[in-house]
């Protein structure tokens, strides 16, 4: 079994039990379910740095990166520091996040947030929507045609926008005609964890141009974004390098100040 079908394994008997402790009609009573979402589509397209900021605490490749750093000071500090989007990593077990960290930041900044988790359920979207998000990561890796279009279609209802993730040209050509705002290319590979930004070059001219297109996983210096922005890419997905620092809004804000 690949991490990755270890992790959504994990993550159906997780959403079967959320959804008898959070019914939807519970989750309907959040008030931010009647919020209108930010587009982060757009504040990527009018951004001069285009980056994500996540918070991340840890990973199953690195395990701890940094449990230290309060969200609070870090989603501000990444505000601070002129970040176009904050990702938000909600799962538990393998990754040290939470929802309430999804609404910590929502309550904290006014940026457009993207919450990233492995969406294997309907139920995750409207979880999605009640704790704040703006957008939704869905992993085409993790999921059937169906199942994308379905996702696509309820998150688009939602107001959320949708960040699709591929990894390889056969999920863009799964992917290529759903109606989402934002694709990514993951640099990593999901089933060894592999890390190689060759990838989102191969596959860069692929994706349609209809699509922000966001590049994630593996950028750690400012000379990787200018190449990859030249190559066609508007966001930059970045975590680990920011939150392995003591302060990573302070780190996020060096390295934009690195970039052209």
């Amino acid at each position: 079994m690949t991490i990755l079908e270890h992790i959504t394994q994990y993550k159906k008997q997780e959403v079967a039990a959320a959804k008898e402790a959070l019914p939807l009609k519970v989750l309907g009573q959040s008030p931010y379910f009647d919020r209108s979402c930010q587009s982060l589509s757009e504040a990527l397209k009018n951004s001069s740095t285009g980056i994500i900021a996540e918070h991340k605490r840890r990973s199953p490749s690195k395990q701890v990166i940094n449990n230290q750093a309060p969200l609070p000071e870090v989603v501000a500090g990444y505000a601070k520091a002129g970040v176009s989007g904050i990702s938000i990593l909600t799962d538990t077990k393998f990754f040290g996040g939470s929802l309430t960290d999804l609404c910590l930041a929502r309550q904290t900044v006014s940026l457009p947030l993207l919450r990233k988790d492995f969406v294997v359920d309907e139920y995750q979207l409207y979880e999605a929507k009640a704790f704040g998000a703006d957008a939704v990561l869905l992993i085409a890796a993790c999921l059937s045609d169906a199942q994308l279009e379905t996702y696509t279609t309820l998150a688009n209802t939602l107001g959320l926008e949708v960040l699709l993730e591929i990894h390889n040209a056969e999920e863009l050509e799964r992917s290529k005609d759903l109606p989402v705002a934002m694709m990514g290319v993951n640099n990593r590979n999901l089933k060894t964890f592999e890390v190689n930004v060759a990838i989102s070059e191969a596959l860069v001219s692929m994706i349609p141009e209809q699509m922000v297109r966001i590049t994630e996983s593996g950028i750690s210096d400012a000379s990787t974004v200018t190449s990859l922005r030249l190559e066609g890419y508007q966001g930059f997905l970045m975590g680990e390098h920011f939150m392995k620092q003591q302060d990573p809004g302070v780190a996020a804000n060096n390295f934009i100040q690195q970039l052209p």
